[in-house]
């Protein structure tokens, strides 16, 4: 219902800030749990909520320690790590999209099915769409189907991107001095266009000048807009400090549930946790959005809170949503707990609602990493249907996951469906699967049949930039980023991550390390967590303690909060390299890092090197 009423009116009602990412969380629903204890509900909280939240919390974790609090939460969740967090093509996140139609571009994570999802295990991206939050405006009908089409034309995106240099405000001076209309549809047209590419610092720009000059009286989703494009391009203590500019009549909902959404997708507990409070205090109401989005907090952090979620979901009458399910599958599915799983799909039946493709292929994703092969192509042929023909648009789902699971002959089956005349995403979608069954000269061939066909983005070379790192190619993937940049490609945190482990899987760990300096340097985008992350690794393996400090410092200073797995690799670093960690559970304690058993491990390892008298002696 909630997914319905959502995807009915994403347009209608919407400003320039188009394309923001949003997420409403919300804390009041939390405060209703006052009489959960050790994970078990008093009798007052009736049977179903009680089973759902019971056997999920069981199965998997036995009873909880937990309580959820009346004021506050905790902090003490061990956020894990997020892998490709920042660099989506285009603007749909995972902190809960509208799949309205099977040809809607996915994200890449693992949460959905897209071709680069299917590639990441550690996914648990975000990358956020405007129908998320309905934070964007069209005037009428027309303006309604232009910005419905994500190729409709604005003259004034276009002449932004024809002007050189980074800085927009001469583009925008001259078009106001032509005497051109600068209406908010134009603006909206623009600004989809800008997020749609990763270009948030031209977008921030256009918004800054547009506030600076007062083209418009802004309104609270317009400065929710701007903190958003501020979030993304200077960190989340400028877009907090913003929100104080802002005049109280406008600080509204909407401001902070686009601040708190921008702490979730860092995964900055501490911060989310603020804001929930903030938000709790002013008195919203909760919502299925709102518990979904504290759902998807706690799988990434702590699994065993979201027992607690769901009964506070019973308590309030909110009912459970496809997104839920989805989460807590896809939950279940992580820890390798295949009955609870199943269970989680007969309660999402029996509420009524039938898995989606993304949902089916989540279970395809987590059947088949678990060793149900036959289950997993159970799901597979449901997806196909009878006529692949008639079904053509699952293709592209389809090509993917049997390259995942090493399913040549199913591969060439769907891929001669498409072949005669294979679209776009068809296309991506094939680079992608060859590249899993290591055939790279028909992952080219399909690539060089997209550069003959279309012009195309950098989501697209970087489709066939991925396989060329996941084999070492390095000379065809450097000889593939100089063809991005002399066909005007963006090159940005994707691309640079690419790169990155083209350099790494050479050997050339300095390279890589270069290149990342080089990419903090574009003040427009700051690089992908994972890129950090691929480096530390590297000189954690090496035992090179102070460029995997140097690595974890510069984690910090790009806004990526500290969680258990860099204190993994660090620890890892100071192991290899038999050299005492002095402090670093103090480190951890001040980060609110759950030290878990496997990083007490590594900690004890650690505090074995530190030198004592009689080790002086024997030196």
């Amino acid at each position: 219902m909630w997914a319905i009423r959502r995807a009915s009116t994403p347009i209608r009602n919407q400003v320039f800030g188009i394309g923001a990412s949003y997420t409403f969380l919300r804390l009041d629903g939390l405060t209703a749990c006052t009489d959960v204890k050790r994970g078990m509900a008093t009798s007052h909280v009736s049977s179903d909520s009680y089973l759902l939240s019971n056997w999920f919390h069981y199965v998997i974790h036995g009873p909880s320690r937990h309580g959820v609090d009346r004021r506050s939460l905790s902090s003490q969740a061990g956020p894990r790590s997020s892998g490709e967090e920042d660099d989506l093509e285009d603007g749909f996140s995972e902190l809960e999209p509208e799949k309205i139609m099977p040809t809607q571009t996915a994200v890449e994570d693992d949460m959905f099915v897209d071709p680069e999802l299917i590639e990441d295990d550690d996914g648990d991206s975000v990358g956020p769409s405007q129908n998320d939050l309905d934070l964007s405006e069209a005037t009428d009908d027309t303006d309604e189907k232009r910005l419905i089409n994500r190729r409709a034309y604005s003259e004034l995106f276009q002449a932004i991107m024809s002007s050189p240099g980074l800085s927009i405000h001469n583009v925008l001076d001259k078009w106001v001095a032509e005497g051109k209309d600068l209406n908010r549809s134009e603006i909206s047209l623009t600004m989809l266009n800008l997020r749609k590419r990763r270009l948030y610092g031209r977008a921030l720009q256009l918004s800054e000048w547009l506030e600076a000059n007062k083209q418009f009286d802004f309104i609270e989703r317009d400065y929710a807009s701007h903190i958003d494009l501020i979030a993304k391009v200077r960190g989340l203590p400028r877009a907090e400090h913003y929100v104080e500019k802002i005049p109280k009549s406008f600080r509204g909902e909407t401001i902070y549930r686009t601040l708190l959404a921008n702490c979730v997708v860092a995964n900055n507990v501490k911060k989310a946790e603020d804001v929930f409070t903030k938000i709790k205090d002013l008195g919203f109401p909760i919502t299925a959005f709102s518990c979904n989005q504290l759902l998807l907090l706690y799988k990434r952090h702590h699994k065993k809170k979201i027992a607690d979620i769901l009964l506070v979901m019973k308590k309030d009458n909110v009912k459970p949503t496809l997104f839920t399910y989805k989460i807590l599958i896809d939950a279940k599915g992580r820890s390798h707990d295949m009955v609870g799983m199943d269970q989680v799909i007969e309660t999402m039946k029996a509420d009524g609602i039938e898995p989606d493709i993304n949902t089916q292929a989540i279970m395809v994703k987590h059947y088949a990493s678990s060793g149900l092969k036959e289950r997993a192509v159970e799901v597979l042929k449901e997806i196909e249907g009878n006529d692949l023909n008639e079904k053509r648009w699952v293709c592209r789902f389809l090509l993917p996951l049997y390259g995942v699971m090493q399913m040549t002959d199913e591969v060439e089956r769907i891929w001669n469906v498409c072949e005669p005349d294979p679209r776009i995403e068809e296309c991506m979608s094939a680079i992608v699967a060859w590249g899993k069954l290591n055939n790279i000269e028909k992952a080219e061939a399909v690539f060089d049949h997209m550069l003959k066909t279309w012009k195309l983005s950098t989501r697209q070379y970087h489709m066939m930039l991925k396989v060329y790192a996941d084999h070492k190619m390095l000379a065809k993937g450097k000889d593939l980023v100089k063809r991005m940049g002399d066909n005007g490609c963006h090159i940005g945190p994707l691309t640079w991550d690419a790169i990155v482990k083209l350099y790494v899987e050479a050997g050339d760990v300095e390279k890589a390390d270069s290149v990342l300096q080089n990419a903090i340097q574009q003040k427009s985008m700051k690089p992908m967590q994972c890129s950090f992350m691929t480096i530390l690794d590297q000189y954690a393996g090496r035992g090179d303690v102070h460029n995997a400090e140097k690595m974890f410092h510069m984690m910090r200073e790009a806004g990526y909060v500290s969680r258990p797995r860099q204190f993994h690799s660090l620890l890892q670093a100071y192991i290899n390299a038999k050299a005492p960690a002095y402090g670093m559970g103090e480190r951890m304690k001040a980060d609110n890092i759950n030290i878990n058993r496997a990083l007490s491990t590594l900690l004890a390892q650690v505090s074995a090197f530190r030198k004592t008298a009689v080790s002086d002696l024997l030196d």
